[in-house]
Protein backbone atom coordinates (compact mmCIF):
# COMPACT_ATOMS: atom_id res chain seq x y z
CA UNK A 1 0.00 0.00 0.00
CA UNK A 2 1.77 3.34 -0.77
CA UNK A 3 2.44 5.50 2.04
CA UNK A 4 -0.26 8.39 2.59
CA UNK A 5 0.69 12.30 3.38
CA UNK A 6 -1.28 15.31 3.82
CA UNK A 7 -0.42 16.89 0.76
CA UNK A 8 -1.33 13.87 -1.51
CA UNK A 9 -4.14 12.83 0.61
CA UNK A 10 -5.76 16.23 -0.43
CA UNK A 11 -4.54 15.32 -3.45
CA UNK A 12 -6.54 12.28 -4.19
CA UNK A 13 -9.45 12.56 -1.69
CA UNK A 14 -9.63 16.64 -1.36
CA UNK A 15 -9.85 19.03 1.12
CA UNK A 16 -11.21 17.07 3.54
CA UNK A 17 -8.60 15.08 4.07
CA UNK A 18 -10.88 11.36 4.44
CA UNK A 19 -9.72 8.80 2.35
CA UNK A 20 -11.72 7.20 -0.42
CA UNK A 21 -11.61 4.98 -3.14
CA UNK A 22 -9.18 5.88 -5.96
CA UNK A 23 -10.93 6.06 -9.41
CA UNK A 24 -7.74 6.02 -11.53
CA UNK A 25 -5.36 3.61 -12.59
CA UNK A 26 -2.74 6.16 -11.54
CA UNK A 27 -1.44 6.08 -8.68
CA UNK A 28 -2.33 9.24 -6.84
CA UNK A 29 0.82 9.34 -4.92
CA UNK A 30 2.57 11.16 -7.86
CA UNK A 31 -0.12 13.37 -8.36
CA UNK A 32 -0.14 17.28 -7.09
CA UNK A 33 -4.21 18.90 -6.50
CA UNK A 34 -3.44 20.50 -9.50
CA UNK A 35 -2.53 17.74 -11.63
CA UNK A 36 -5.44 15.46 -10.07
CA UNK A 37 -7.68 18.45 -10.91
CA UNK A 38 -6.83 18.54 -14.43
CA UNK A 39 -7.17 14.89 -14.86
CA UNK A 40 -10.57 14.92 -13.36
CA UNK A 41 -11.96 17.48 -15.21
CA UNK A 42 -10.46 15.09 -18.89
CA UNK A 43 -12.12 12.75 -17.88
CA UNK A 44 -15.47 14.67 -17.75
CA UNK A 45 -14.98 16.43 -20.56
CA UNK A 46 -13.66 12.81 -22.55
CA UNK A 47 -16.86 11.11 -21.03
CA UNK A 48 -19.28 13.66 -22.20
CA UNK A 49 -17.87 13.49 -25.78
CA UNK A 50 -18.17 9.55 -25.72
CA UNK A 51 -21.45 9.69 -24.29
CA UNK A 52 -23.09 12.41 -27.02
CA UNK A 53 -21.08 10.74 -29.66
CA UNK A 54 -22.07 7.04 -28.63
CA UNK A 55 -25.69 7.93 -28.28
CA UNK A 56 -25.79 9.37 -31.57
CA UNK A 57 -23.94 6.57 -33.19
CA UNK A 58 -26.47 3.91 -30.93
CA UNK A 59 -29.22 5.96 -32.01
CA UNK A 60 -28.42 6.16 -35.67
CA UNK A 61 -27.22 2.69 -36.48
CA UNK A 62 -30.57 1.29 -34.32
CA UNK A 63 -32.46 3.56 -36.70
CA UNK A 64 -30.91 2.26 -39.81
CA UNK A 65 -31.25 -1.45 -38.81
CA UNK A 66 -34.82 -1.32 -37.47
CA UNK A 67 -36.42 0.51 -40.49
CA UNK A 68 -34.32 -2.08 -43.30
CA UNK A 69 -35.87 -4.64 -41.01
CA UNK A 70 -39.53 -3.41 -41.79
CA UNK A 71 -40.70 -1.90 -38.92
CA UNK A 72 -42.70 1.27 -39.20
CA UNK A 73 -40.80 5.17 -38.68
CA UNK A 74 -43.86 5.43 -36.37
CA UNK A 75 -42.42 2.59 -33.73
CA UNK A 76 -39.12 3.85 -34.17
CA UNK A 77 -40.19 7.60 -33.20
CA UNK A 78 -41.95 6.11 -30.11
CA UNK A 79 -39.51 3.26 -29.23
CA UNK A 80 -35.67 3.99 -30.25
CA UNK A 81 -35.65 7.63 -30.64
CA UNK A 82 -37.50 8.09 -27.43
CA UNK A 83 -35.97 5.90 -25.23
CA UNK A 84 -32.22 6.59 -27.05
CA UNK A 85 -32.44 9.58 -26.53
CA UNK A 86 -32.09 9.40 -23.04
CA UNK A 87 -29.78 6.42 -23.06
CA UNK A 88 -26.68 8.21 -22.16
CA UNK A 89 -27.69 9.55 -18.78
CA UNK A 90 -29.46 6.36 -18.24
CA UNK A 91 -26.66 4.50 -17.76
CA UNK A 92 -23.87 7.34 -16.19
CA UNK A 93 -27.38 7.62 -13.25
CA UNK A 94 -27.19 3.56 -13.37
CA UNK A 95 -23.27 3.29 -13.15
CA UNK A 96 -23.19 5.91 -10.01
CA UNK A 97 -26.22 4.48 -8.07
CA UNK A 98 -24.26 1.17 -8.23
CA UNK A 99 -21.06 3.31 -6.91
CA UNK A 100 -22.90 4.30 -4.18
CA UNK A 101 -23.09 7.63 -5.58
CA UNK A 102 -26.30 8.51 -5.61
CA UNK A 103 -26.21 12.30 -5.69
CA UNK A 104 -24.64 12.30 -8.94
CA UNK A 105 -27.45 10.17 -10.16
CA UNK A 106 -30.37 12.26 -8.68
CA UNK A 107 -28.78 15.73 -9.29
CA UNK A 108 -28.17 15.35 -13.01
CA UNK A 109 -31.97 14.48 -13.06
CA UNK A 110 -32.92 17.30 -11.33
CA UNK A 111 -29.92 19.89 -13.00
CA UNK A 112 -31.22 18.33 -16.84
CA UNK A 113 -34.71 19.11 -16.00
CA UNK A 114 -33.95 22.51 -14.75
CA UNK A 115 -31.16 22.73 -17.80
CA UNK A 116 -33.90 21.70 -20.25
CA UNK A 117 -36.58 24.97 -19.41
CA UNK A 118 -34.18 27.33 -17.89
CA UNK A 119 -31.01 26.73 -20.79
CA UNK A 120 -32.43 25.28 -23.24
CA UNK A 121 -35.48 27.09 -23.76
CA UNK A 122 -33.97 29.82 -22.32
CA UNK A 123 -31.52 30.05 -25.19
CA UNK A 124 -33.86 28.94 -28.21
CA UNK A 125 -36.12 32.10 -27.41
CA UNK A 126 -33.52 34.53 -27.84
CA UNK A 127 -33.47 33.58 -32.02
CA UNK A 128 -37.15 32.74 -32.51
CA UNK A 129 -40.16 32.27 -30.22
CA UNK A 130 -42.01 29.22 -29.45
CA UNK A 131 -45.57 29.30 -29.93
CA UNK A 132 -47.52 26.81 -27.51
CA UNK A 133 -50.95 24.90 -28.13
CA UNK A 134 -52.15 24.33 -24.11
CA UNK A 135 -55.17 22.19 -25.70
CA UNK A 136 -51.94 20.01 -27.19
CA UNK A 137 -49.61 20.18 -24.73
CA UNK A 138 -52.03 19.55 -21.69
CA UNK A 139 -51.69 15.91 -20.88
CA UNK A 140 -48.03 16.46 -21.13
CA UNK A 141 -47.76 18.86 -18.84
CA UNK A 142 -50.02 17.33 -16.03
CA UNK A 143 -47.83 14.29 -16.15
CA UNK A 144 -44.68 16.35 -16.06
CA UNK A 145 -45.97 17.85 -12.78
CA UNK A 146 -47.40 14.69 -11.14
CA UNK A 147 -43.72 12.93 -11.91
CA UNK A 148 -42.38 15.83 -10.14
CA UNK A 149 -43.89 15.85 -7.83
CA UNK A 150 -43.82 12.03 -6.93
CA UNK A 151 -39.94 12.32 -7.04
CA UNK A 152 -40.32 14.88 -4.46
CA UNK A 153 -42.51 12.73 -2.71
CA UNK A 154 -39.71 9.66 -2.85
CA UNK A 155 -36.84 12.04 -1.71
CA UNK A 156 -38.63 13.46 0.86
CA UNK A 157 -39.09 9.92 1.80
CA UNK A 158 -35.68 9.27 1.78
CA UNK A 159 -35.59 5.51 -0.40
CA UNK A 160 -36.71 4.92 -3.79
CA UNK A 161 -37.16 1.55 -3.59
CA UNK A 162 -37.68 -1.41 -6.64
CA UNK A 163 -41.79 -1.52 -6.28
CA UNK A 164 -41.59 2.13 -6.59
CA UNK A 165 -39.03 2.15 -9.96
CA UNK A 166 -41.45 -0.64 -11.62
CA UNK A 167 -44.37 1.02 -10.88
CA UNK A 168 -42.58 4.38 -12.43
CA UNK A 169 -41.30 2.31 -15.61
CA UNK A 170 -44.75 0.87 -16.17
CA UNK A 171 -46.01 4.55 -16.04
CA UNK A 172 -43.79 5.56 -18.73
CA UNK A 173 -44.32 2.55 -20.41
CA UNK A 174 -48.36 2.80 -20.56
CA UNK A 175 -48.17 6.55 -21.43
CA UNK A 176 -45.97 5.81 -24.55
CA UNK A 177 -48.59 3.28 -25.82
CA UNK A 178 -51.21 5.95 -25.28
CA UNK A 179 -49.26 8.49 -27.10
CA UNK A 180 -48.51 5.75 -30.14
CA UNK A 181 -52.03 5.38 -30.58
CA UNK A 182 -53.07 8.24 -30.21
CA UNK A 183 -50.12 9.19 -33.06
CA UNK A 184 -51.65 6.17 -35.32
CA UNK A 185 -54.99 8.17 -35.15
CA UNK A 186 -53.58 11.33 -36.48
CA UNK A 187 -54.10 12.93 -33.41
CA UNK A 188 -50.30 13.62 -32.17
CA UNK A 189 -47.65 14.97 -34.55
CA UNK A 190 -44.53 12.79 -34.95
CA UNK A 191 -41.57 14.63 -35.85
CA UNK A 192 -39.91 13.04 -39.20
CA UNK A 193 -36.69 11.23 -39.16
CA UNK A 194 -33.74 11.30 -41.58
CA UNK A 195 -32.26 7.96 -42.81
CA UNK A 196 -28.95 7.57 -41.41
CA UNK A 197 -26.46 6.86 -44.06
CA UNK A 198 -24.71 3.69 -43.50
CA UNK A 199 -23.68 1.84 -46.94
CA UNK A 200 -23.96 -1.48 -45.35
CA UNK A 201 -26.42 -3.57 -42.08
CA UNK A 202 -22.69 -4.92 -41.14
CA UNK A 203 -21.53 -1.23 -40.88
CA UNK A 204 -24.52 -0.04 -38.77
CA UNK A 205 -24.27 -3.37 -36.74
CA UNK A 206 -20.71 -2.04 -35.92
CA UNK A 207 -21.62 1.42 -35.12
CA UNK A 208 -24.53 0.43 -32.79
CA UNK A 209 -21.84 -1.87 -30.92
CA UNK A 210 -19.16 1.18 -30.71
CA UNK A 211 -21.86 3.13 -29.82
CA UNK A 212 -22.99 1.25 -26.65
CA UNK A 213 -19.44 0.61 -26.14
CA UNK A 214 -18.41 4.53 -25.87
CA UNK A 215 -21.84 5.32 -23.85
CA UNK A 216 -20.63 2.57 -21.30
CA UNK A 217 -16.95 3.97 -21.03
CA UNK A 218 -18.14 7.56 -21.36
CA UNK A 219 -20.14 7.31 -18.56
CA UNK A 220 -18.29 5.41 -16.57
CA UNK A 221 -15.26 7.93 -17.13
CA UNK A 222 -17.77 10.92 -16.23
CA UNK A 223 -18.83 9.13 -12.74
CA UNK A 224 -14.94 8.73 -11.62
CA UNK A 225 -13.97 12.41 -13.03
CA UNK A 226 -16.84 13.48 -10.61
CA UNK A 227 -16.04 12.03 -8.05
CA UNK A 228 -12.53 12.96 -8.10
CA UNK A 229 -13.02 16.92 -8.94
CA UNK A 230 -15.99 16.90 -6.01
CA UNK A 231 -13.51 15.77 -3.68
CA UNK A 232 -10.48 18.05 -4.87
CA UNK A 233 -12.37 21.43 -4.87
CA UNK A 234 -14.72 20.24 -1.50
CA UNK A 235 -18.25 20.19 -2.76
CA UNK A 236 -20.72 17.33 -2.49
CA UNK A 237 -20.79 14.57 -5.82
CA UNK A 238 -24.37 15.95 -6.22
CA UNK A 239 -23.00 19.36 -7.39
CA UNK A 240 -21.27 17.98 -10.20
CA UNK A 241 -24.00 16.02 -10.67
CA UNK A 242 -26.49 19.20 -10.53
CA UNK A 243 -24.13 21.46 -12.95
CA UNK A 244 -21.47 20.18 -14.91
CA UNK A 245 -23.38 16.61 -16.33
CA UNK A 246 -26.19 17.97 -16.32
CA UNK A 247 -25.32 20.64 -18.56
CA UNK A 248 -23.42 18.17 -20.60
CA UNK A 249 -26.37 16.04 -20.89
CA UNK A 250 -28.72 18.34 -22.22
CA UNK A 251 -26.06 19.95 -24.84
CA UNK A 252 -27.73 17.57 -27.39
CA UNK A 253 -30.87 18.91 -26.54
CA UNK A 254 -29.83 22.73 -27.20
CA UNK A 255 -27.99 21.90 -30.26
CA UNK A 256 -31.44 20.40 -31.46
CA UNK A 257 -33.28 23.06 -30.17
CA UNK A 258 -31.24 26.17 -32.06
CA UNK A 259 -30.67 24.46 -35.07
CA UNK A 260 -34.91 23.97 -35.62
CA UNK A 261 -35.11 27.78 -34.30
CA UNK A 262 -32.78 28.64 -36.86
CA UNK A 263 -34.89 27.13 -39.07
CA UNK A 264 -37.82 28.29 -37.90
CA UNK A 265 -39.07 24.52 -36.62
CA UNK A 266 -40.17 25.45 -33.47
CA UNK A 267 -43.58 23.30 -33.72
CA UNK A 268 -41.86 20.23 -31.43
CA UNK A 269 -39.61 22.08 -29.80
CA UNK A 270 -42.26 22.27 -26.38
CA UNK A 271 -42.90 18.53 -26.71
CA UNK A 272 -40.09 17.18 -27.06
CA UNK A 273 -38.41 19.41 -23.85
CA UNK A 274 -41.36 17.94 -21.95
CA UNK A 275 -41.05 14.56 -22.83
CA UNK A 276 -37.75 14.58 -22.04
CA UNK A 277 -38.30 16.27 -18.63
CA UNK A 278 -40.60 13.19 -18.10
CA UNK A 279 -38.50 10.23 -19.26
CA UNK A 280 -35.37 11.62 -17.11
CA UNK A 281 -37.99 11.06 -13.76
CA UNK A 282 -40.19 8.11 -14.77
CA UNK A 283 -37.40 5.99 -17.05
CA UNK A 284 -34.12 7.29 -15.67
CA UNK A 285 -35.44 6.91 -11.92
CA UNK A 286 -37.59 4.20 -12.15
CA UNK A 287 -34.64 2.23 -13.70
CA UNK A 288 -32.06 3.02 -11.50
CA UNK A 289 -34.45 1.57 -8.69
CA UNK A 290 -34.72 -1.47 -10.49
CA UNK A 291 -31.42 -1.80 -10.89
CA UNK A 292 -30.36 -0.97 -7.05
CA UNK A 293 -32.63 0.81 -5.16
CA UNK A 294 -31.64 4.29 -4.31
CA UNK A 295 -30.77 5.47 -0.63
CA UNK A 296 -30.58 9.25 -0.77
CA UNK A 297 -29.43 9.31 2.99
CA UNK A 298 -26.12 8.50 0.95
CA UNK A 299 -26.67 11.78 -1.19
CA UNK A 300 -26.71 15.45 -0.03
CA UNK A 301 -29.15 16.76 1.95
CA UNK A 302 -29.44 19.95 -0.07
CA UNK A 303 -31.24 17.66 -2.79
CA UNK A 304 -33.97 16.95 -0.52
CA UNK A 305 -33.88 20.85 0.84
CA UNK A 306 -33.49 22.70 -2.20
CA UNK A 307 -33.08 21.21 -5.27
CA UNK A 308 -35.89 18.79 -6.37
CA UNK A 309 -38.14 22.04 -4.85
CA UNK A 310 -36.55 24.38 -7.48
CA UNK A 311 -37.49 21.81 -10.23
CA UNK A 312 -40.55 21.68 -9.27
CA UNK A 313 -40.82 25.21 -8.50
CA UNK A 314 -39.49 25.72 -12.01
CA UNK A 315 -41.76 23.31 -13.67
CA UNK A 316 -44.65 24.70 -12.55
CA UNK A 317 -43.64 28.38 -13.55
CA UNK A 318 -43.03 26.78 -17.23
CA UNK A 319 -46.72 25.72 -17.21
CA UNK A 320 -48.24 28.38 -16.31
CA UNK A 321 -46.46 30.41 -18.84
CA UNK A 322 -47.12 28.01 -21.53
CA UNK A 323 -51.02 28.20 -20.23
CA UNK A 324 -51.63 31.68 -19.71
CA UNK A 325 -48.44 33.59 -21.78
CA UNK A 326 -48.42 30.93 -24.60
CA UNK A 327 -44.86 31.67 -25.91
CA UNK A 328 -41.18 31.55 -24.84
CA UNK A 329 -39.71 34.82 -26.85
CA UNK A 330 -36.64 37.12 -26.17
CA UNK A 331 -37.73 38.41 -22.94
CA UNK A 332 -38.86 35.47 -21.56
CA UNK A 333 -35.59 33.66 -22.62
CA UNK A 334 -33.32 36.18 -21.06
CA UNK A 335 -35.29 35.55 -17.72
CA UNK A 336 -35.09 32.31 -18.09
CA UNK A 337 -31.30 32.98 -18.74
CA UNK A 338 -30.64 34.70 -15.67
CA UNK A 339 -32.82 32.82 -13.58
CA UNK A 340 -30.03 29.91 -14.30
CA UNK A 341 -26.98 31.73 -14.03
CA UNK A 342 -28.45 32.84 -10.70
CA UNK A 343 -29.19 29.38 -9.34
CA UNK A 344 -25.52 28.10 -10.92
CA UNK A 345 -23.74 30.88 -8.88
CA UNK A 346 -25.74 29.95 -5.84
CA UNK A 347 -24.79 26.09 -5.78
CA UNK A 348 -21.62 27.21 -5.62
CA UNK A 349 -20.99 29.40 -3.11
CA UNK A 350 -23.60 27.74 -0.62
CA UNK A 351 -20.49 25.50 -0.75
CA UNK A 352 -17.47 27.92 -1.03
CA UNK A 353 -18.91 29.69 1.91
Amino acid sequence: MPKWTGRLDMACNGPTGKRVRRFTMLDCTSLSTSEAFILALGALGLGMIMLIRGGNWTIDAAIYIARHLGVSPLVVGFTIIAFGTSLPELVVSVNANVHNLPGIAIGNVLGSNIANILLVLGATGLFATIIAVPRELMRDLILMLVSTALLAGLMVHGFVSFSAGAGMVAVLLGYTLWKYRKAISGEVAVEDVDEPEFSSMALSVLFLVIGLVFIALGAEMLVRGAKVSAGIIGVPEDVIGLTVIAIGTSLPELSTCLIAARKNQTGLILGNIIGSNVFNILMIIGVMALVKPIDLSLASPQLVNLDIWVTLGVSCLFTLLLLLYRKVDKRIGVLFLGGYTAYMLSIFLMYMN
